[in-house]
Order: C-alpha cells, then structure tokens, then sequence
C-alpha cells in the first residue's frame, strides 16, 4: 500500500467525513469504512458519502469494525500506513438507553482496530477520544494532564478505556497512538443530535428549545474545520516516546511508549445562551426556551487547555462562535431546501 494511503473509519460520520474531503483534497488516497449505522438519519450519511466518491482517490467500504473477520481481512488487503479512527457510538444520553452500542462499537471496533495495526505495519493510528473523559473534574480549564479516572457516562468511559487500550499496544507492540478528545464540534454537515443542529432546526420550526441546567451551561464549542487542521497536521506526526516520563510521577498525557494524548478544542468557553442568541440572529427568528434540571451523563461546562497542541503542532482552534454558526446556519438552509 502506497504511503498516502490512509484509512479513515466512520467516513460517513460527521468529522470522519470533514477529515475525509480534506486528505483527499490534499491529493491523499483514503478509504473510508462506516458501518451506515441509523443511531441518525442515514440520508445525511449517504449524502456525505456522495459527497466523497466526487473524488477519484477514494474507496469506500461498508463494514461494522465490531466484525473480527471483516476488519482483519480490510487490515490485510490494504496495510495502511496510516489510520485515522473516528468510528464509535456517539452521545452522552443514548449511552444511558443502548449501552450495548457502546460496547461494541468502541470497545469491540477499537480493539479490531488495534489488532489490524499491529499485524499489518501501520506508522501512526490517531484516534478520536472526547472531553467526556474529563467526567467529574471541575477544575478548569481541563488539561490533559488532569487525571481523569472519573467518567459519569458509559460514553465516557468507552473514550476513556480506549485511551488505556493504545497505550497499551504503543506499551507492547511500539504502535505509535495519538488520541484526540474533541470538544463540541459543530458544522455544516454536522449530526441532528447534537445541540447546534437541534437548536436550529427547532427556532425555525416554531418548536421549544430545551436548555438543560436551568439554562446554565458552558461549552467549548470547536469548529469543524479547526477540528480537521488538527487532524491533518497530527497524521503524519506519529506518537514518539518521552524519554523524560516517569513512573513515580507519570504525566497523564504522555509515556515512555510511543502515544500521546490531545485536547482539540477552542479554548473559549460560552454560555448555550448566547448561542442561541447567535442562531436566533443569523435565522432571524425568536427561540421558545424551556429551563429544564441537569441531566444525567452532563457536565455544568467544558473549557480546553491547548497549549500542548499550539506549541507542538503549531496549531490551536480560534474560529469564532459567531461566524462559526453563521457558517452552520447557512449550510442547513441549503441542505433541507
């Protein structure tokens, strides 16, 4: 397989999709596995996908990571160079309805993954964690030198256990691993379940919004293509071990294996509030608000330290909330007609 091959998993998805496009723009050659799973409307799935397949240097295959068989025969036909994992079961609260899902997908899929690195020569897998992890710490803003051995969802801890699960193939078989825990991300092509597309789309329905915490909550909200800078940057930068990291005082984020841990992240917090005034602006339409209790698996605020990310990669996520939603808003317009 040649150099600029690179597997993208969950390429249907919405940052697989957005990682996708831009590789491929790149003049890299990916091919993208998703499993088309309906946890949302596959319509928007397959419009991505038709989206990608504009390209010529893209192959896609359908395929559930959680298969063994399937996911070591994909590892074997391409041995890919690199490996970009953004496949998983994603949200907070259907982790509380299907935890299954969770199971399968991230910890049966991750470790499928894994198994197809080691065998088959792969350079770098990057993988995408969450600022879920950060579970029940509250001192800001979250750092990935935090420890973070308190996760209050299922969710979470599948993000959390699959940190854990590289480092130790980057501990045993020197599988250079680069976890990524994303913050909010939102976008055009964004998913229906998430707080940016459910808002919209209920202010111009005439529908009520439901803001959790009694309206109190803050989130590091991270722009799609910030989040995609990142990711390309990292892919060609594999983990390298820290020969200064200690056992007796071990940093989190790093190891004496070749793995590393990032936050990705806009490193400036803002109150759902205010991006409800943002979208009620761009839309031109008055919210209907309803203050509802907190509810279980959610945290009060999300905010990224990101100054590992800027002073190695060069890099930090700064595209505002305003033109960001301006940027969203624009897109779901021209998307639903």
């Amino acid at each position: 397989m040649a150099d600029n091959h690179v597997l993208v998993t969950g390429a249907a998805g919405f940052i697989g999709f957005h990682v996708s496009r831009r590789l491929l723009a790149n003049g890299r050659a990916v091919v993208g596995v998703d499993n088309l799973s309906p946890y949302y409307d596959t319509r928007l799935k397959e419009a991505r996908l038709a989206e990608l397949r504009k390209f010529d240097n893209f192959e896609f295959a359908r395929l559930d990571l959680a298969e063994r068989a399937a996911t070591a025969g994909l590892f074997e036909t391409y041995r890919f160079p690199r490996v970009v994992h953004l496949a998983a079961q994603a949200g907070v609260r259907h982790s509380l309805v299907d935890p299954h899902a969770y199971v399968d997908a991230n910890l049966q899929g991750f470790v499928n993954v894994l198994e197809g690195c080691r065998h088959h020569g792969c350079g770098h897998l990057l993988f995408a964690s969450s600022s879920s992890v950060y579970g029940a710490n509250t001192k800001l803003p979250f750092r990935t030198s935090d420890n973070v051995d308190h996760p209050i969802s299922l969710y979470a801890a599948s993000k959390k256990a699959n940190e854990l699960m590289a480092h130790a193939y980057a501990h045993l078989f020197r599988l250079p691993a680069t976890g990524l825990r994303f913050f909010t991300v939102y976008g055009p092509w964004g998913r229906p379940d998430m707080a940016m597309w459910i808002f919209a789309a209920s202010i111009m329905a005439g529908r009520p919004i439901q803001l959790f915490n009694h309206g109190n909550m803050r989130r590091d909200f991270t722009y799609i293509d910030d989040v995609v800078e990142a990711v390309v940057r990292l892919v060609d930068r594999p983990a390298v071990a820290d020969p200064h990291w200690s056992g007796d005082k071990p940093d989190p984020a790093r190891s004496a294996a070749p793995w590393r841990i990032y936050n990705i992240g806009n490193n400036k917090p803002v109150e759902i509030s205010y991006v409800v005034s943002l979208l009620e602006e761009v839309i031109g339409k008055k919210a209907v608000c309803e203050l509802r209790p907190m509810q279980p698996g959610d945290v009060p605020e999300t905010y990224a330290d990101v100054d590992d990310l800027r002073r190695e990669v060069g890099f930090r996520p700064d595209t505002s909330i305003a033109h960001g939603v301006r940027n969203f808003v624009e897109w779901y317009r021209a998307y639903h007609g």
